[in-house]
């Protein structure tokens, strides 16, 4: 399959390499001639950075391993947006992460249609993400989990700067309702120019249009705790915020043997398709 662009609305070019396509667990293609899709199928944008890149394969085996709908996914890679044109902010010393500004290109990358889904990459999904879909709300701009959250630690991940801001991780999983007029407002040069107060906190929003998902479905580790007895405690996404066993220093973690074992499906499934 040969890359391909589409034009974006605005006007630029939106070009996406052979890597971005990725299948459905039915192993239809889902991405036509490497362009984004009009298709109706659920368009999922996961977090690329280097450091995690084992991260980012686990998560996107785990939504399409479960899922029973089509879905569509396709890694931010700052590279790849900067190549493209869209992406061209120098990154700060407080990014822990290639993809902290350039989530917010989602409804761009979706060409402002639909709903899409943007997730970090340290996600490991242990459900099928149609249940996620099916709380969609046509009457929200975004839905996210409204995490209370004041990390203790002062580093994460592989040393990285830990910091505090109001409604922190409300970002690392949003729902977007791509077409809702006040996500127009999140152009490149938006993304490019405004403040990480601005962005991680919605603030192109009115309150009441930021819809509330349970928190199971961002379920933070060393913070979210499951209720023996209590399903509704029971984590339908786990979300290794602080660091996953993909790190030395974080291989013991909290749920770290589900995403071992998710690990190791995924290299069996991929040593299968080289076969």
């Amino acid at each position: 399959m040969s890359s391909g662009a589409d034009l974006h609305p605005s006007g630029a070019e939106v070009r996406v390499s052979d890597s971005i396509c990725e299948n459905t667990n039915n192993g239809s293609e889902n991405c036509r001639n490497g362009f984004y899709p009009n298709a109706k199928k659920f368009k999922i944008f996961i977090g690329y950075d280097p450091r995690e890149d084992l991260a980012y394969e686990v998560c996107r085996y785990s939504l399409l391993k479960r899922s029973s709908i089509p879905i569509e996914i396709f890694p931010i890679k700052q590279s790849e947006l900067r190549e493209m044109g869209v992406y061209w902010r120098e990154r700060g010393k407080l990014e822990s992460t290639e993809f902290s500004f350039s989530r917010f290109l989602t409804p761009y990358l979706a060409n402002y249609e639909g709903w899409a889904m943007f997730v970090d990459c340290d996600f490991l999904y242990l459900r099928d993400i149609n249940e996620l879909v099916d709380l969609i709300d046509e009457k929200y701009a975004i839905m996210c989990v409204q995490h209370d959250y004041t990390p203790k630690e002062t580093t994460k991940m592989d040393g990285a700067v830990q910091t505090v801001y109001p409604r922190k991780n409300w970002s690392s999983m949003v729902l977007y309702n791509c077409g809702h007029p006040k996500n127009s407002v999140l152009t490149p040069e938006v993304v490019n120019k405004e403040t990480g107060a601005f962005l991680h906190r919605f603030q192109w929003l009115d309150d009441n249009e930021i819809g509330e998902i349970p928190f199971v479905w961002n379920f933070l580790v060393g913070h979210n705790r499951v209720v023996e007895g209590n399903p509704s405690t029971f984590p339908m996404a786990i979300h290794y915020t602080l660091g996953g066993p993909w790190f030395e220093q974080w291989k013991d973690c909290e749920f770290g043997d589900l995403w071992l074992k998710e690990l190791e499906e995924y290299k069996k499934e991929a040593e299968k398709k080289v076969d």
